[in-house]
């Protein structure tokens, strides 16, 4: 019983700095900017490349896991994720920053489906592995929080390469106790892994990211995005079809039949979605708008992660009470009400009031993700685990991918719209981003450079109310969707044994 606790423990030890990472950088951002000089391009690419190669490969690692055991991808992933976090922290460009942080998210890969996997088969009672999984995923909602905080020590301290740093003795911990506590399981009859599947899988997810991403830019009438669009989807039909065709398939596609699995990764993708871009746009808001430090920035959205935390808790006696469909949209339209109040956001805030909002919207995503995440193990194979866990994973990582590209290039856009340039201040370098706004104000006289950051501060603010308030459009229409899609879904899903052909 103990070993057992100790492996849930490690694994959210692990997934918790997964997610450290994935927001940690965001606060330092602004100082990219200034220390390397990256554009506004750059900097969405530094921060959503990390998920990019997560999406890209999960499915392959999560299928590795399955065969050569997961205890053994998650040492081995822990222990590149370290070696890759060094060279991240020393990166002296943005190119080479980027390049850094897609080999982070490679090794990132190989850990998060090992996490969850080994949770299944380590907790085989439904009601503990739902209590389990609830834990896992608030931890997963803390580490988003954390990362801001652990950002803005740092910062306030360091060089920003410091944030990457502090991943060296974690993972350290994690493999030598993972050694001597972690079970090791593995699919009996493992196979092969079909090498043309996994390149189907990543060159189809990586196009279409990156057509989406080129589309939200620069429109669709880009020739490069409806060729890259195109293939990339080309490329998921194929892999899709081949699926059916294989006695051992990457992804068993009959899964996406049951209603329980497929709305669940359709309604997690879309929340992540929303999530981790206004993480990023707070981070900003904090320091650009209000002028709070990177610390008094990252302790400002602490109280919405670590709600999520009691959410993933929560969890499970709600879906005892009103079952599963009931959980999911009550979650989503928690989250829904909170990015209203966002999109009401001026140059002051109450904070008071804003953490009640954040609190609201965290519980609200804790307790969508904690039940999703527990139907599609649930409704998946034990020995199969490492596959099912990283198409949840995958459409987590898509989906916070997908929103630091989309609703980051709508932010952009409506602010530079909304930018009213004072005369005599070059328009191309302030219209970019309101970081580099405030860069040049740095450079002018004080009547221009009052001038200048009042403006770009009123766009931003501009830009965030209609990002927020689509989103909160977004989360309602998400809501509808899962009362209806996992409708009948028992509250509690016994274990099934599954006979693949």
């Amino acid at each position: 019983m103990t070993k057992k606790w100790a492996s849930l423990a490690l694994c959210c030890l692990a997934a918790l700095l997964l997610s450290v990472d994935l927001t940690v950088l965001h606060l330092a951002l602004p100082h990219l900017v200034a220390d390397l000089g990256a554009s506004s391009t750059q900097l969405l690419w530094i921060g959503d490349v990390y998920g990019f190669a997560l999406a890209g490969l999960l499915i392959t690692m999560g299928n590795v896991g399955d065969r050569i055991g997961r205890k053994r991808l998650l040492l081995i992933g822990s222990a590149a994720f370290a070696a890759a976090s060094a060279v991240t922290a020393y990166a002296p460009n943005p190119e080479l920053l980027i390049a850094a942080r897609a080999l982070l998210g490679v090794a990132g890969a190989t850990i998060m489906p090992s996490t969850l996997s080994i949770i299944r088969n380590v907790f085989t009672e439904p009601a503990e592995r739902t209590t389990a999984i609830g834990v896992w995923s608030g931890m997963s909602a803390a580490g988003f929080a954390l990362g801001p905080v652990v950002g803005g020590l740092l910062l306030d301290h360091f060089w920003w390469g410091s944030v990457f740093l502090i991943n060296l003795p974690i993972m350290v911990v994690i493999v030598i106790a993972g050694i001597r506590v972690l079970p090791e399981s593995r699919d009996p009859r493992p196979g092969r892994i079909d090498l043309l599947s996994v390149a189907l899988s990543f060159s189809g997810i990586v196009a279409v990211i990156y057509a989406v991403k080129e589309a939200a830019d620069k429109g669709l009438a880009q020739l490069d995005v409806q060729v890259t669009g195109a293939l990339g989807l080309a490329a998921l039909l194929v892999f899709v079809v081949r699926q059916t065709r294989l006695a051992e398939p990457l992804i068993d596609v009959r899964l996406f039949r049951r209603r329980a699995f497929s709305a669940s990764i359709g309604t997690s993708l879309l929340a992540i979605f929303t999530m981790m871009a206004m993480s990023m746009f707070f981070a900003w808001y904090f320091q650009l708008v209000l002028g709070w430090s990177p610390l008094m920035a990252g302790l400002a959205g602490l109280p919405g992660g670590l709600s999520g935390a009691i959410g993933g808790v929560l969890a499970a006696p709600l879906v005892n009470r009103i079952g599963r469909n009931a959980v999911v949209a009550l979650g989503l339209l928690l989250n829904a009400v909170s990015f209203f109040y966002y999109s009401t956001l001026g140059l002051e805030v109450s904070y008071p009031v804003m953490v009640c909002f954040m609190m609201l919207g965290g519980m609200g995503i804790g307790l969508a993700f904690t039940v999703n995440n527990d139907n599609v193990l649930a409704t998946a194979p034990r020995d199969r685990a490492g596959a099912a866990a990283a198409v949840s994973e995958t459409s987590f990582e898509l989906g916070g991918a997908l929103g630091i590209a989309i609703l980051g290039t709508v932010l952009n856009s409506t602010y530079a719209a909304r930018l009213e340039v004072p005369a005599g201040v070059p328009a191309e370098p302030v219209r970019e981003s309101i970081a580099g706004a405030l860069a040049v104000a740095e450079s002018l006289p004080a009547a221009p450079a009052g001038e200048l950051v009042l403006a770009a501060r009123e766009a931003f603010v501009q830009a965030i109310q209609v990002t927020a308030a689509t989103t909160s459009v977004m989360l309602v229409v998400v809501a509808a969707l899962a009362l209806v899609g996992l409708r009948g879904v028992p509250k509690v899903i016994p274990e099934e044994v599954l006979v693949r052909t």
